[in-house]
């Protein structure tokens, strides 16, 4: 048996987490928030850590008499629990070479920790092997408000408090998963050896990582571990420094709702059959006006019932005085009335069995009024009624002709599914989808996110065929282990795009472990997003190119990007934009470079990118990315067009999609984005390549590269190239 499945078989032991129990209960009964260093020692043998041999001793002649056994040189550490950071306290000396150093220390170390904290419980002196050579790396773990447990790993000893180069994931992590840390660190290159020093063993360092997860998994009251420094080499990994704080309050968040229930209530929100409007209004400025206006003129073919005290009926339909007295079935109740009257209607909604609320008015956490929200969540809760919001613009079904908002209707269908968690970035996707002419499935506020929030949406669209991709924006994620968890599953099928606000607070709490203190949170989510398949969007326009632009390419078949440019000039900068991507330019091979030449002029540039210089007439354009399209070892085009009296704007388009559509006819279907430079007629150039599916900007060599590094980056993450 391999010594990493007899390590899983003994984890999976029972006894193993009996050892680890049994210290656990000590602390607790003591009433400590961290473990000794041989307590720690304890847990790392019961889940198979490895950590150097070790003893406590009790006197002078103790530590004498341990150190000759194991070998010097040893490293001699106070055991106390009410000193953490140990070399502060003058606690740890290290290098002591004979029997007589041994016990020369053991008296230093006594005498500075008195010192340090006069009345500290003192439990002996820990002498331990001491480790030479190999590489110093942290393996740690914290506890998350919205993700939970966590794994880290990162350069270790020093170094890890100055260069701050650490990698998160979530617990328990996959084999996988531990690899991928290994070379998610800016510093991934020490790990394999420089100048001439050993790599280190990967699958060591990894098993570490794997068991560090299982075990803060196992056990959620471990908050926060410490493996500083582990000395990896190139046959092993052993942890020289295990440092453990717990919390026996902490609980664990519940488990989300399962995704059916999930998806059943949803279906009936995104797609009613009938919706009320609690306070629908005739009077022209009400949002129940809009709301009512809406509904009826996004053409919305369910039933619509405006609730209201008095009316008889309004805009033409029969009123009513509340949703119970509504002879028809609701699965949508629009809600348009003050926050104080909310939580008495949606009581009402409750009776009547509705399954959803659209939470328009504001009023509540947001605006100083935290007991207000409290108190129509447990109104949700007590008649099992999703609600979306408060605080909203309400949304857009487009399929379903849905206009459940007081913004106007919106009538370009397509593929995107798009959220935020702001009114104001709500009406920046509407706009911007207006403008772009880009169709989408939905538009959905989210707010305060009481109780609906990112997820839900992503189980909806998940299992809606009108949705191709899904495009979030948020400020904070609230269980942020279910959305990574969802966002896994759905991303394996559709593209999932986030764009998190907030990227730049510091985040980081003070915290007693060096993982704690380096967890900044922006990180946090920039690997977890990475580890569940998430395309993260670096600003507001991204977000919304990405929605509009990744469902428009086809998906690419390896990694080999060709650029064709007029301009030299606009060759490096796609050029640069490439590799700031994280795309690939291909190598030209000689035979290709050769047919590329017969096309060019003399002082033109073959290789990549292929540069036919400003002068060509259309045909150059035309023969070169035939060639370029038909080429078997060329996954991906970027043109680079550079206008000019010879190859007008809107010549080089029409060119560019008759040239496409003549390739996909012969099977060659390739992902072509296009940077246009030029006067203004580039504008109605780029608009034309994009309404024929390719992604074009005018003024810009970033913009489309980074579309077109979003689609490699789903491509990738959905195991499709």
């Amino acid at each position: 048996m391999s010594n990493s499945a007899d390590a899983a078989r003994k984890i999976a032991e029972p006894s193993a987490q009996e050892a680890v129990r049994r210290v656990l209960d000590t602390v607790k009964a003591e009433k400590r928030t961290s473990l000794t260093a041989p307590e720690g020692k304890v847990v790392c043998d019961a889940y198979g850590i490895p950590v150097p041999k070790e003893g406590v001793a009790k006197s002078a002649a103790d530590a004498s008499k341990i150190a000759s056994s194991m070998g010097f040189p040893v490293v001699m550490k106070i055991v106390s629990p009410d000193i953490l950071h140990k070399t502060e306290a003058g606690g740890v000396m290290v290098g002591v070479k004979t029997a007589a150093d041994a016990e020369k220390a053991y008296d230093t170390i006594l005498a500075n920790a008195k010192k340090y904290k006069a009345d500290a419980k003192i439990e002996g002196i820990q002498v331990q092997q001491m480790l030479a050579g190999g590489t110093e790396v942290i393996v740690g773990s914290i506890t998350d408000g919205s993700f939970g447990k966590l794994v880290a790993f990162g350069l270790g000893g020093v170094l890890v408090e100055v260069l701050k180069d650490i990698t998160f994931r979530l617990a328990p992590a996959a084999k996988d998963d531990a690899l991928s840390m290994l070379d998610g660190i800016q510093a991934h290159d020490m790990l394999k050896g420089v100048r001439g020093g050993d790599p280190v063993s990967r699958d060591a360092l990894a098993d570490v990582i794997v068991k560090v997860s299982q075990l803060v998994s196992d056990f959620p009251e471990i908050v926060e571990l410490d493996l500083n420094p582990v000395f990896a080499t190139k046959k092993d990994a052993i942890a020289a420094d295990v440092r453990i704080v717990v919390d026996f309050d902490y609980k664990p968040r519940p488990a989300p709702r399962p995704t059916e229930e999930i998806v059943t209530a949803m279906n009936r929100i995104m797609q009613p059959k009938g919706v009320a409007v609690i306070g629908a209004s005739a009077e022209d400025g009400k949002i129940g006006n809009s709301v009512m206006k809406n509904l009826i003129n996004g053409g919305y073919k369910g039933e619509i019932y405006p609730i209201h005290p008095k009316a008889a009926d309004i805009l033409g339909y029969k009123a009513y005085k509340s949703v119970k007295d509504v002879p028809g079935v609701i699965d949508t109740a629009v809600f348009a009335i003050p926050a104080k009257f909310v939580a008495g209607a949606l009581a009402e909604c409750g009776e009547k069995k509705i399954p959803g609320a659209v939470l328009i008015p504001s009023g509540f956490a947001e605006a100083g009024a935290p007991e207000l929200q409290a108190e129509i969540v447990e109104v949700g809760k007590k008649y099992n009624i999703r609600l979306m919001g408060p605080n909203i613009y309400g949304f857009y079904y487009t399929p379903a002709n849905l206009c459940a908002t007081f913004c106007t209707a919106y009538d370009v269908k397509g593929s995107a599914a798009l959220s935020s968690q702001s009114g104001g970035i709500g009406m920046a996707i509407i706009g911007f989808s207006r403008s772009a002419k880009m169709g989408v499935s939905a538009i959905v506020g989210l707010g305060n996110k009481s109780d609906i929030d990112e997820d839900d949406l992503l189980a909806f669209f998940e299992q809606d065929p009108n949705t191709a991709i899904i495009a979030q924006h948020c400020e904070d994620l609230k269980d942020g282990r279910a959305f990574a968890e969802a966002a896994k599953r759905v991303a394996k099928k559709k593209p999932v795009v986030v764009l998190k606000a907030g990227r730049t607070s510091a985040g980081a709490k003070a915290a007693s472990s060096h993982t704690g203190a380096l967890a900044g949170n922006d990180k946090i989510y920039e690997d977890v997003f990475a580890q569940s398949g998430v395309i993260r969007a670096r600003s507001l326009r991204q977000l919304l190119e990405f929605a509009r632009g990744v469902p428009v390419l086809p998906t690419p078949k390896g990694e080999n990007i060709l650029i064709i440019t007029g301009a030299g000039g606009s060759g490096v900068l796609l050029s640069d934009s490439v590799v700031d991507n994280g795309l690939s330019l291909m190598t030209m091979p000689p035979d290709l470079d050769a047919a590329f030449r017969k096309f060019i002029p003399p002082f033109g540039a073959a290789g990549n990118p292929v540069d036919i210089t400003g002068g060509e007439p259309p045909i150059t354009y035309v023969n070169t990315v035939k060639l370029g399209l038909s080429d078997e070892r060329i996954h991906a085009l970027i043109l680079g067009y550079w206008h000019t009296i010879v190859t007008p704007p809107m010549v080089f388009a029409r060119n560019m999609v008759e040239v496409k559509k003549e390739m996909e006819a012969k099977g060659f279907v390739k992902p072509i984005v296009a940077s246009l430079a030029g006067d203004v007629e580039v504008e109605e150039a780029a608009e034309y390549l994009y309404q024929n599916g390719i992604p074009a900007y005018a003024y810009s060599t970033e913009l489309p590269v980074e579309v077109l590094g979003a689609k490699y980056k789903w491509a990738r993450g959905a195991g499709l190239l």
